[in-house]
């Protein structure tokens, strides 16, 4: 009879240490899409926006994995986190102010398998950049496994952190 293996979070980090590509969501291991020029370019325009715009009110860590425990530790296109040293130990919900994956060809995996993890880790904000649509969409106020609040930007509309009122930032 074959059986599922789940992995919990230490285990993943040390058997899959300096395994590029792959991210851990619910105890299953999944390999990441590769990133494009358009994603990278994206991201690379983000970083530098929210380094801009927030100094040292907040620490943006791109594309590094954060713990969501028990059983997750993802890998989102950004996260801004509550300015400390992350030496000893990856930030985890407690750390996490907003999350931003960029989707160009991820969108149903993002919104479907990530986004309701990030909802029951208690995120208080995910941004869910759509490239094909060309949309962000927000979410925030997670209760009970979903976002409660989902609100649609177009194109040439500014986007507010939740923890940083009158913070607007451009996104491409």
């Amino acid at each position: 009879m074959a059986r599922r293996y789940r992995f919990g979070i230490e285990e993943f980090e040390r058997l899959f240490q300096g395994v590029t590509g792959v991210e851990l969501l619910e105890g299953e291991v999944y390999q990441m899409s590769p990133i494009g020029p358009r994603h990278a370019e994206v991201v690379a325009r983000l970083v530098t926006r929210f380094a801009q715009a927030l100094g040292d009110q907040a620490r943006v860590w791109p594309q590094n994995p954060v713990r969501l425990p028990p059983s997750s530790e993802p890998q989102p296109d950004i996260a801004l986190l509550k300015p400390k040293d992350y030496w000893e130990s990856l930030p985890t919900p407690e750390d996490i102010l907003l999350l931003v994956e960029v989707a160009d060809a991820s969108l149903e995996y993002d919104r479907e398998v990530k986004l309701p993890i990030y909802a029951q880790a208690g995120i208080p904000e995910v941004w869910l950049l759509d490239l094909q649509g060309n949309r962000l969409h927000v979410f925030r106020a997670p209760k009970e496994g979903l976002y409660t609040e989902h609100r649609v930007l177009l194109p040439g509309e500014e986007a507010e952190p939740l923890h940083f009122p009158g913070v607007r930032v451009a996104w491409p």
